[in-house]
């Protein structure tokens, strides 16, 4: 049997189980500095990662690479995908807030509870990926036998797109989301924070 191996790779820029689809993130930091909220904000705003999709700054980013390995082989009557394997190459970027003499409580405060809340929607973002990926490879492996591979790929190539191009959409809906819901989640956080901080005194 003749065995074809196409190899596609395919960008989303907003970013699984062993056994379906893999997954490799790295970290990456932009310092901010500021004693006040205002200062931190204006910071996050002028330093923080471009994101191409709103073309503005953000406090954080995920840069997300697909990349689609397809195996196809000549069969009797036709050709078949033997296989298909998705992987997610995942870039978080994240603030780090450096310092400068004596800073408020509060502010540390609000600041811990914020770097955490966006970690968490970055994080966010790379599982939404890691689902779309794993949801490609499955649909992809369930496509059968075609006329010929010349076929099958255009049937994989437009399977890709609607599916990746589902997942911007869920990408960009979570952001809507998170957005509206922010000021609320953040004064629930900071809420639970302070509490545990008195638990903590009563207990001393």
């Amino acid at each position: 049997m003749k065995h074809l191996l196409l190899a596609a790779i395919l960008a989303a820029g907003t970013g699984l189980p062993a056994q379906a689809a893999n997954v490799s993130k790295s970290y990456s930091y932009f310092t901010i500095t500021g004693r006040t909220l205002d200062e931190i904000e204006s910071q996050l705003m002028t330093r923080g990662p471009e994101v191409k999709s709103t073309g503005g700054r953000h406090p954080g980013a995920t840069q997300m690479e697909f990349t689609t390995r397809i195996g196809y082989s000549e069969v009797k009557g036709g050709c078949a995908i033997v296989s298909a394997h998705v992987t997610v190459k995942a870039k978080v970027i994240l603030p780090r807030w450096r310092q400068s003499g004596k800073t408020a409580q509060e502010v540390r405060l609000i600041w811990d509870t914020l770097s955490a809340d966006i970690k968490r929607h970055e994080e966010s973002h790379v599982v939404i990926a890691k689902n779309h990926a794993r949801e490609l490879e499955q649909t992809l492996r369930t496509i059968g036998k075609q006329k010929n591979c010349q076929v099958a790929a255009a049937k994989a190539k437009a399977t890709s797109e609607r599916i990746l191009g589902r997942h911007d959409r869920a990408q960009a809906e979570f952001d809507r989301i998170e957005g509206i819901n922010f000021e609320s989640r953040i004064m629930r956080l900071l809420r639970y924070r302070l509490e545990r901080i008195d638990a903590g005194k009563l207990k001393g």
